[in-house]
């Protein structure tokens, strides 16, 4: 059996994601700090016969992460695919413009981003690669491709972990294991900014599964619906 963990899964992008891995056969390994939250997806998931099961975490505490990925690797006998798109809370979560931004500011993004990724990478990667197949997808904002000056922070460490992504996908050509960067440049049922479009979390799961499935040879996939 093949199985997907999702790193920051929530109600819309996560949720899709898992259904949509989940309706091809994944098992599913939520991962997030929320645990009210995993559990009722959990509950939706296994609602519509998708095996899932939660291992809460959160991505800034490096330890816990890794440590969860393991016990979900232990529990369905590996991570085929990770996907990684924590998302912080609008009331814990600073924006900056460029001229305003302190290190700081950009600090607590690239540990909730960029380090958080990494992490992630390192505790499942060595198996993928020993194994010569396996999937990692990193989700950002297309601002870290065009960036805008009211969440200069953000963009910031969004166009790190994209440079990184990139560039992991490079180094692993070649090996069966594909990297991948998926930037949403829409967003997913709320009102628009900046004038995006306004998708459905599903059309964007899509991306992630051909990804996977059918573009292996793909480091990047901006979506604009």
């Amino acid at each position: 059996m093949t199985s997907i963990a999702i790193v920051g899964a929530g109600p819309h992008l996560g949720l899709a994601i898992a259904r949509t891995f989940g309706s091809h056969g994944f098992d599913v390994a939520l991962i997030s700090r929320n645990r009210t939250r995993l559990h009722d997806l959990v509950g939706t998931l296994a609602a519509e016969d998708i095996t899932a099961a939660a291992f809460p975490a959160d991505v800034l505490d490096r330890e816990a992460l890794t440590q969860a990925l393991k016990r979900a690797a232990t529990h369905f006998g590996g991570i085929d695919v990770l996907e990684y798109s924590p998302l912080g809370e609008p009331d814990s979560t600073t924006l900056t413009t460029p001229a305003d931004t302190d290190p700081s500011h950009v600090q607590q993004e690239l540990e909730f981003q960029l380090y958080g990724a990494v992490t992630a990478t390192r505790a499942v990667l060595p198996a993928m690669r020993e194994a010569g197949t396996g999937t990692l997808l990193f989700t950002t904002s297309a601002r870290s491709v065009d960036p805008q000056p009211p969440t200069a922070n953000i963009n910031a460490a969004a166009a790190a972990l994209r440079n990184w992504a990139i560039n992991l996908h490079k180094e692993l050509a070649g090996t069966g294991t594909q990297a991948a960067h998926v930037g949403i440049d829409a967003t997913i049922g709320t009102p628009t900014f900046y004038g995006q479009a306004r998708v459905t979390a599903d059309q964007i799961a899509r991306v992630h599964w051909d990804l996977h499935a059918t573009h292996r040879d793909q480091a990047e996939h901006i979506f604009r619906g």
